[in-house]
């Protein structure tokens, strides 16, 4: 009963090794593997390898925050984007495949690779959470040293928006904010990483077992320095969250499954 609620299987990386991938995870007891997208053309990709693998692929559709300025680095391995995204156009294609998707993401704000554009981001993101509420769809959220204004913007949506369900993937900012976001009600999700990483496990120490969501960012945030990240890698983090929680294994992955279904409503 495994999930991994964000990858990225159609980075370049996979593109010879998706079945045999698929198969590691499905033997680790992976039941399901939700993959972002990141800007038009990787939302059309990640549909089809859900149609190749129908029974354990579920999808997000992502505007990230840099490639929807059009300034998405040449050598990420994902489809790239170099003009900015008519929000519009691919609000309008997302509505009409919106039964094949389960959230929105991943967005947000990215202050990391882009320093000069801030306002524009801020405003992309508004457009897109509005949008988001408006097709009843959760969101994934990518904040990097944009944690605060993430969160800031978010919380004032769900203050007028109770249903709208948030989760920061591989969150890295502060312990006093990391508490607020907790304290708010929004969900994090926790890559395998988190055995090594001190950051991680604070998220494990101080979110509730019912707000916490396993990841991987295949095929980034590997816990082996030695091979690239992939969904089986999830049950890492599963181990690393029982020892920190003291709870049994079984126990922290039959929660974390509950908590996939009710926040994205796919069982």
């Amino acid at each position: 009963m495994l999930v991994d609620v964000h990858s990225h299987l159609n980075h370049e990386y996979f593109h010879d090794k998706l079945d045999e991938v698929i198969k590691r995870a499905k033997n680790a007891g992976v039941k399901r593997i939700v993959i972002s997208g990141v800007n038009p053309s990787s939302n059309k990709k990640i549909l089809e390898i859900k149609k190749k693998y129908p029974d354990i692929v579920r999808c997000t559709a992502g505007i990230y925050p840099i490639d929807a300025l059009g300034l998405a680095p040449d050598a990420s391995g994902l489809e790239r984007q170099t003009e900015p995204i008519d929000l519009d156009q691919q609000f309008e294609w997302i509505k009409q495949n919106k039964k094949d998707f389960i959230g929105i993401g991943e967005v947000g704000l990215d202050f990391h690779w882009d320093k000069e554009n801030h306002e524009k981001q801020i405003e992309n993101f508004k457009r897109i959470i509005e949008f988001a509420i408006k097709i009843k769809k959760p969101l994934i959220i990518h904040s990097r040293k944009a944690e605060q204004e993430c969160f800031d913007i978010l919380n004032e949506y769900k203050k007028s928006n109770k249903n709208l369900k948030i989760s920061f993937h591989s969150y890295q900012g502060s312990k006093k904010l990391l508490q607020k976001i907790a304290d708010s009600g929004m969900y994090f999700s926790i890559p395998p990483n988190i055995v090594k990483l001190p950051q991680s496990q604070q998220i494990a120490e101080i979110v509730s077992m019912n707000r916490i969501l396993t990841e991987t960012d295949a095929p980034w945030l590997s816990p082996y320095s030695d091979k690239k990240n992939e969904p089986a890698f999830v049950v890492e983090t599963i181990k690393k969250i029982a020892e920190i929680k003291k709870l049994t294994e079984k126990e922290v992955m039959n929660n974390i499954w509950i908590n996939y279904v009710d926040f994205f409503d796919d069982a």
